[in-house]
C-alpha cells in the first residue's frame, strides 16, 4: 500500500474508504490465510454445532464474524494503532500461542480425538491467538484494514463460545447447577406445600419422579445467553459502562430463568402434564429466546439514556516507517502459514488406526444366560448408550439368588471397542466415577483405590476399587480396562497432564482394541469370589487378557 494518501492525520471520506478496502500484497496474503483458517474452524466445529444442543448458536457464528467485522469497519471507532516495539511483541505472542496450542490439540487428539471437548477448545483457543495476531497486524496505523475497537474483538471471541467448554469445566458447572437446580425446584414446592423428596438429581413426586438431567441444567441457556450478551454489547450500545452492564446480566439472567423454566415443567409433571418430548424443547428454545430478548431491551434502554450521541472517533496515527510495515506483515504472514503446515502436519499424522484387529468377541456369550441356583437377568437398555460410548459391542448381565445372610446380587458388565474405534482416554472417561453419580448414587472415599483380587486361587491383575450408597444401600464395584490384552490403569483421565502422557503412552493411530470389565455387587470381594457363577465368568473372561 502506498502511504501517499497519509498525509493527513484524517482523510477525506473516499479517501478513507479506498485505505480501508486496498491492502498491500503482504496484508492481503495474510488476509487470505485468516479466511483459510475461518473456513477451517468454520468446517471443524460444524459437526459439534449440529450435535451438540449447548453449541447450536454456533451455526450463526462464521456470520456474526463477518457482520462484526463489518460493523468495526463502519460504525465502530476507527481507532489505529501507534508504532510501538511493544505491538511486535504482542503480535508474535499471539502467533507464537496459537501455534503451542496447536501443537498442544494436536497431543490431545492422539489420546482422545477430533470431536473430543478439550480439542475442540484447543484448536478454537489457537485459532482465536492466531486471529488476536492478525488483528493487531490489520490494526497499525500502516494498514488500516480492521480498526482496534470492541466489536472485532467480539469478533474473535465469539468463536471461543462457540466452542464445547473443557470437560473437567462442563462436568463442574452441569454438576453445579443440577444440584442449584433441584435444591431450588424442591424449595419452591414445598413453599406451595407439595410433597417431594429429593434423590440426587431426581425429584420424588407423589405421582411422579422428575430428573434434572445435564441437559436441564442451564448449561445451554447460559451459554447461549452469555454469548447474546457479547453480541448486543458490540452492536447496540456504544458506552462502555452500557456494555459492561449487558454482560453483567447476561449470566444471571439466563440462570434465573432456566430455574423458572424447571420449576414449570416440575409443577406441569405434578399436575399429570407429559413433560417430555414438545414441553421440554418448547419451553428450552423460549427460555434463550425470552432472555435474548430481554438483554437487547436492556441494552437499547440503557443507549437510549445516554447523555448525548457518542462522538464517531477518528484517530488515525502517522504511519509506520516501510521497514517496520514489512517486519508486522512478514511475521504474520510467516506464522499464519507455519500454523496451517501444522494443522495438516497433525492431520496426516492423528489419522485413525485400519480396523486390523480380531473379530469382536460376543460379549453375550461370556455371561452366562443361567446358572444353578441363580436368576440371571441380562439388560436390554445398553443399546441407548451406544452412541456415547462409541461401540455397539455391550453385554450387562445381574445375577440374584438368596443366602442365609440374605439376598446376594452380582452385576457383570462388558463393553469392546476393536482396533481404531476410539483412544483410550475416551474409555477411560466412562468409568463408574463419572457416571454413576449422575444418577443418584454417591461415592465414598476409600483409602485404596486400587486393590489386588483372586478368583479361583488365580491372581487377577489390580482392580480400581469404589463403593457407592444411594438410599442406604450399598455397592461394591471393581473394574478393569484392557488394552491389546493387558490391563491399564490411566489415572486422571480428565486431566490434561495425563491425556498428554497417554497420548505418548499409548501412540497416535490407536492400534490397540480395548475391553471394559465391570463387576459391582453388594457384598465384599471376600463373599462373591467363592461364588462358582462368578469363577465361571472370569474363566471365560481369560482368554481376552483378564
Amino acid at each position: 500500500m502506498s502511504n501517499a494518501s497519509d498525509t493527513s492525520p484524517v482523510p477525506d471520506r473516499a479517501a478513507y474508504s479506498a485505505v480501508l478496502l486496498r491492502p498491500g500484497p503482504l496484508a492481503a496474503i495474510s488476509l487470505t490465510l485468516v479466511a483459510a483458517l475461518v473456513t477451517g474452524l468454520t468446517l471443524y466445529l460444524w459437526p459439534q454445532w449440529s450435535h451438540n444442543p449447548d453449541l447450536q448458536h454456533g451455526w450463526f457464528t462464521p456470520l456474526i464474524f463477518v457482520a462484526l467485522i463489518y460493523e468495526a469497519r463502519t460504525r465502530g471507532t476507527q481507532r489505529y494503532l501507534q508504532p510501538s516495539g511493544l505491538l511486535h511483541v504482542l503480535i508474535s505472542a499471539g502467533l507464537l500461542t496459537g501455534l503451542v496450542l496447536l501443537t498442544a490439540g494436536g497431543l490431545y487428539m492422539a489420546a482422545l480425538e477430533w470431536t473430543h471437548a478439550l480439542v475442540a477448545v484447543m484448536v478454537t483457543s489457537a485459532f482465536c491467538a492466531l486471529l488476536a495476531a492478525a488483528w493487531i497486524s490489520f490494526a497499525l496505523a500502516s494498514v488500516r484494514l480492521v480498526p482496534f475497537n470492541w466489536p472485532a474483538g467480539i469478533a474473535i471471541l465469539l468463536w471461543l463460545l462457540s466452542s464445547p467448554l473443557p470437560p473437567g469445566t462442563y462436568g463442574t458447572l452441569t454438576h453445579g447447577l443440577q444440584a442449584g437446580v433441584t435444591s431450588s425446584v424442591l424449595s419452591g414446592l414445598h413453599f406451595l406445600g407439595i410433597a417431594a423428596v429429593r434423590h440426587g438429581n431426581i425429584i420424588q413426586l407423589t405421582n411422579v419422579s422428575v430428573g434434572i438431567e445435564e441437559a436441564c441444567s442451564g448449561v445451554r441457556s447460559l451459554i447461549s445467553c452469555v454469548y447474546a450478551g457479547f453480541f448486543i454489547s458490540a452492536t447496540l450500545v456504544r458506552r462502555p459502562s452500557a456494555r459492561a452492564w449487558v454482560i453483567a446480566v447476561a449470566a444471571p439472567l439466563a440462570v434465573a430463568m432456566n430455574l423458572l423454566r424447571s420449576f414449570t415443567l416440575t409443577l406441569l409433571a405434578h399436575f399429570g402434564v407429559d413433560i417430555t418430548g414438545t414441553w421440554h424443547d418448547v419451553t428450552g428454545y423460549a427460555i434463550i429466546g425470552v432472555t435474548t430478548a430481554l438483554l437487547a431491551g436492556l441494552a437499547i434502554f440503557l443507549d437510549r439514556r445516554a447523555p448525548g450521541a457518542i462522538k464517531r472517533e477518528e484517530t488515525l496515527a502517522q504511519p509506520f516507517g516501510s521497514g517496520n510495515y514489512q517486519r508486522s506483515q512478514w511475521l504474520v504472514t510467516g506464522g499464519l502459514t507455519l500454523a496451517i503446515g501444522l494443522v495438516v502436519l497433525i492431520i496426516v499424522n492423528t489419522r485413525p488406526a485400519s480396523n486390523t484387529g480380531r473379530p469382536a468377541p460376543d460379549l453375550a456369550a461370556l455371561l452366562p444366560a443361567s446358572f444353578d441356583g441363580w436368576i440371571a437377568i441380562p439388560s436390554s437398555e445398553l443399546t441407548q448408550f451406544s452412541a456415547q460410548l462409541q461401540t455397539n459391542h455391550l453385554a450387562q448381565t445381574t445375577y440374584n439368588r438368596k443366602t442365609s445372610q440374605g439376598p446376594l446380587e452380582i452385576t457383570v458388565y462388558l463393553a469392546y471397542w476393536p482396533v481404531g474405534a476410539t483412544p483410550v482416554s475416551q474409555v477411560a472417561t466412562h468409568t463408574p466415577d463419572a457416571c454413576w453419580p449422575g444418577s443418584g448414587w454417591e461415592p465414598k472415599s476409600l483409602p485404596a483405590p486400587r486393590v489386588p483380587l483372586t478368583i479361583n486361587g488365580r491372581q487377577l491383575d489390580d482392580a480400581e476399587y469404589r463403593q457407592f450408597t444411594q438410599s442406604g444401600f450399598l455397592q461394591h464395584v471393581w473394574y478393569w480396562h484392557l488394552y491389546n490384552g493387558r490391563v491399564i490403569h490411566p489415572e486422571g483421565a480428565r486431566s490434561p497432564r495425563q491425556l498428554l502422557l497417554l497420548a505418548f503412552t499409548y501412540g497416535f493411530h490407536r492400534e490397540g482394541e480395548q475391553l471394559f470389565v465391570r463387576v459391582s455387587s453388594n457384598q465384599p470381594w471376600e463373599t462373591i469370589e467363592r461364588e462358582l457363577l462368578l469363577q465361571e465368568i472370569f474363566a471365560r473372561l481369560t482368554k481376552l487378557g483378564l
